[in-house]
């Protein structure tokens, strides 16, 4: 039996989950023939009107308390409804680790919204909590963001991409969606050669250079990191990088991209080095597609860093 697909949208209260589910369920390309199942988990200032939940066939049920939000809660909703799909709010304030569900069901999307005026409050209160949302969305949108300034705007995105790489990222104000990524916001000379990152400057320019990766193909970078050896990665080629804190101690993660040199088995794992490499965007097997690929120029043994873990969180 196929499984049914369900739809997470998570973020904190009024940050607009419920205006984005009510929304899209009443857009065209959403309508299924089936029944879709809304589990809410939280009542914010908006509400669902009757006549669009009838008009798509959507059968809203509310589970209140964490501990209620059981597999076999669930399933007994499965059984009552024999929904096409489910969607679910969840409560921005409950623990996304403890989320479960069924295995006749299986997670098709997570979605979080952020209220942009709040984030701030948010991420540096209740740090651990947003970071078990955003880490496994897909898609997480901004709205709210008339009045801030675009530089705040920049550095939400840079926290948020330090947490979750893969995400797409929208931004969005009372005018629709807007682009404010451009080179001025960047730390570092983006026309030096080669371009030198030190510490959180070789954190910002990962992830720009995930999202912009033309912006830097033909370009020289020079850098510490420590090596690593992915096993899936063909011989000559090592990762130069750097680990991350995006949240707190126990939250790390290693930042860095797959680069080609003579050199790739010269050095131990976890032996720094200084690196400098041109950057070219290829086809490379492990990435599953085209990515940035260093072109190493010179590769030497280095010290290690005085401050070795990149600290987005602070």
């Amino acid at each position: 039996m196929e499984k049914k697909p369900v739809y997470v949208i998570n973020g904190f209260l009024d940050s607009g989950k419920t205006s984005f589910i009510a929304y899209t369920i009443g857009q065209p390309y959403f309508q299924v023939q089936g029944t879709t199942l809304l589990i809410l988990c939280e009542e914010g200032e908006c509400e669902y009107r009757e006549a669009l939940l009838k008009e798509s066939g959507t059968v809203l049920e509310k589970i209140e308390d964490i501990e209620e939000f059981t597999t076999s809660r669930l399933m007994e909703l499965e059984k009552k409804h024999r929904p096409e799909r489910v969607l679910i709010e969840w409560n921005g304030m409950w623990d996304f680790r403890r989320f479960r569900i069924p295995n006749a069901w299986r997670l098709e999307q997570q979605i979080t919204t952020i209220d942009a005026s709040m984030f701030n409050i948010y991420f540096n209160n209740m740090r651990s909590l947003a970071a078990e949302q955003l880490r496994a969305s897909e898609l997480i949108m901004f709205n709210r963001c008339d009045d801030i300034d675009e530089k705040d705007l920049v550095s939400y995105k840079r926290n948020v991409k330090a947490i979750n790489q893969k995400a797409d990222l929208v931004f969005e104000d009372s005018e629709g969606e807007i682009d404010m990524t451009t080179e001025e916001d960047l730390p570092f000379d983006i026309n030096q050669d080669p371009i030198p990152l030190e510490g959180l400057d070789y954190g910002i320019w990962y992830i720009d250079a995930m999202e912009h990766p033309d912006r830097y193909v033909g370009k020289n970078i020079t850098y510490v990191g420590m090596v690593m050896r992915p096993k899936d990665f063909p011989a000559g080629y090592f990762v130069p990088g750097r680990m991350a804190m995006t949240c707190c101690a126990n939250d790390m993660t290693f930042l860095g991209y797959a680069c080609r040199s003579e050199k790739a088995d010269a050095f131990p794992e976890r032996q720094w080095v200084k690196i400098t490499a041109g950057i070219r965007k290829e086809d490379f097997g492990p990435y599953g597609g085209p990515g940035v690929v260093l072109e190493a120029a010179d590769v030497e043994p280095a010290a290690q860093p005085e401050e070795p873990v990149i600290n987005f969180a602070g």
